[in-house]
C-alpha cells in the first residue's frame, strides 16, 4: 500500500503555491506510505543549461569542492544549491553523459536529469521529508508525489519513488510487479541501468526501454498493460504534463479532480479536500487500462485499451 498525488496547473497564478499545496497532499497520505516519501517538481528551466538532482549520505563531504571536479569535467562551469541530503546542479546544457561520468567515479547517486525536473526523496516520515527539503516553499507548473510502504524491497533513499525515466521523466506507483526480477535480468541484458531491486523502478525501467525504441510515452505505456503481470497505478511526469495510467483490473485506489484551475491526483479524495474550489471540482475515477495525460502544450487526452 503506497500514496500517490499529482498537480498539474492551469493557472500560472498558483505556480508559486505548487509545493505548498503538494506538501499538504503528500502528508495526508502518510498512512499508506510511512517508510519514505519524496516528490518530482517541474519548474525554473533556463536555456542552455540543464539540470541533475543528486544524493548523498555524507553531504558535507561529498559536495564540499564539487563545482570545481564537474566544471572542470563539463569544461564550463557548474553550480550547486545543497539542500539536505540533496543538491541541484547546474550544468551546461549536452554535458550530461559527462558530468554522470564524474558522478560515478565519486560515488554521488543521480535521483534525476533534465532541464526543469527536480526530485527529492529520502526515508522518514513525509512531513520529516517535506520539511528538510524545504517542499512548502518551492514553486512550479506540476508535480507528482510518493509515500511509500515497502513490499517489494527494503526501505532505502534509492528505493523511495519517484524514479527517473529519462531526461524530465519520472514516475511512481502503487501496487506490486509479480513479474518485476523476470522483467529485470530481460532489460539488464539489452542495456539498462537498473540500481535496486523494488519492482517499481523495474516498471520505470520498461517505459524506458520502450522509449529507446522508438515508442511515444503513451505506446509504452498502453504497451506495460500486456507486458507488466500484477496490479498498478502509475503516474508519470514529463516535461509539459503528466499521465495517468491503471492496470485491466484497477484494483488500487484512484480519484482525479479538474478545474479550470487545476488537475489533481490522489490515491484517495482525502488528498484534494484542501484543494482550492474543489467543493465545485469535476471528480472521477480513472477508468481501467487508460492512459490519461494533460500537457502544457496539448488538449487533455484519454486512450485507452478495452480491459
Amino acid at each position: 500500500m503506497c500514496g500517490i498525488v499529482g498537480l498539474f496547473l492551469k493557472d500560472r497564478s498558483l505556480e508559486p503555491k505548487l509545493g505548498e499545496m503538494l506538501t499538504a497532499m503528500l502528508i495526508t497520505m502518510t498512512d499508506r506510505g510511512p517508510d519514505s516519501a519524496g516528490i518530482a517538481i517541474y519548474g525554473g528551466e533556463t536555456v542552455g543549461r540543464t539540470k541533475m538532482t543528486v544524493q548523498s549520505d555524507s553531504p558535507q563531504t561529498a559536495f564540499s569542492g564539487l563545482e570545481v571536479v564537474l566544471s572542470k569535467a563539463a569544461g564550463d562551469p557548474v553550480s550547486i544549491d545543497v539542500k539536505s541530503t540533496h543538491a541541484i546542479l547546474d550544468i551546461p546544457a549536452g554535458s550530461t553523459a559527462k558530468i554522470r561520468e564524474a558522478l560515478d567515479n565519486l560515488g554521488i547517486r543521480v535521483m534525476s536529469r533534465g532541464d526543469s525536473l527536480e526530485i527529492y526523496k529520502e526515508v522518514g516520515l513525509p512531513k520529516d521529508v517535506a520539511a528538510r527539503f524545504d517542499l512548502v516553499d518551492m514553486s512550479g507548473t506540476h508535480g507528482i508525489g510518493h509515500t511509500r510502504m515497502a513490499t517489494e524491497s527494503a526501505v532505502t533513499t534509492m528505493g523511495a519513488h519517484p524514479f527517473n525515466t529519462g531526461d524530465d521523466q519520472c514516475l511512481v506507483h502503487n501496487g506490486s510487479l509479480s513479474n518485476h526480477n523476470s522483467l529485470r535480468r530481460k532489460l539488464r541484458r539489452e542495456g539498462i541501468h537498473i540500481e535496486t531491486e523494488n519492482d517499481t523502478e523495474v516498471g520505470a525501467a520498461y517505459l524506458t526501454w520502450q522509449m529507446q525504441n522508438g515508442a511515444t510515452l503513451g505506446e509504452a505505456l498502453t504497451s506495460s498493460l500486456d507486458d507488466l503481470d500484477g496490479f498498478f497505478t502509475f503516474v508519470v511526469g514529463t516535461k509539459d504534463g503528466f499521465g495517468v495510467v491503471r492496470d485491466p483490473i484497477a484494483c488500487k485506489p484512484a480519484v482525479m479532480a479538474e478545474t479550470d484551475q487545476y488537475v489533481a491526483f490522489g490515491s484517495e479524495y482525502r488528498a484534494l479536500v484542501d484543494l482550492p474550489g474543489i467543493e465545485t471540482a469535476r471528480v472521477w475515477e480513472p477508468e481501467p487500462a487508460t492512459v490519461y495525460f494533460w500537457s502544457h502544450n496539448n488538449t487533455p487526452s484519454a486512450t485507452g485499451k478495452a480491459a
